[in-house]
């Protein structure tokens, strides 16, 4: 089972997304809930913004590959971070993390910044959204 990137040429070429994916018939839908890049109540000072993305991508690995899925299951992603500078400047960094655990797939997702999230410290999280294949 794999999906059908959708980057329509008039839309321009992304990089580090893409516009749309097409799931095959069959598979079974994963909503994952948002995971912080950090939780609230944990030890410690929390970590700099490219290391809470790796811990929230690994929520969501940890996740889908629990409901049967691997990382080129993940269909969707949606980006929750407190402050864009500090994504924007931290895009090398979050490149790598991101090519550790996904190589170089990239799923249909979006960017928001938002004002504040519930843990205390955490400056990103992510839901996510899967096409797992197999039984039911």
């Amino acid at each position: 089972m794999t999906f059908e990137i959708v980057n329509p040429e008039s839309l321009g070429a992304p990089k580090g997304w893409s516009n749309g994916v097409l799931a095959p018939q069959g598979g079974r839908l994963l909503f994952v809930a948002g995971q912080a890049g950090w939780e609230a109540g944990t030890a410690g000072d929390p970590p700099p913004f490219a290391a809470q993305f790796g811990r929230a991508l690994d929520k969501i690995l940890t996740i889908v590959r629990e409901a049967g899925g691997e990382p080129h299951e993940v269909a969707r992603m949606t980006v929750y971070v407190t402050d864009l500078a500090a994504y924007r400047e931290s895009r090398a960094l979050l490149g790598e993390q991101w090519r550790t655990r996904f190589g170089t797939y990239y799923p249909a997702m979006a960017l928001l910044e938002v004002r504040g999230l519930v843990d205390p410290g955490a400056v990103i999280e992510i839901e996510a959204t899967a096409v797992i294949a197999g039984k039911p």
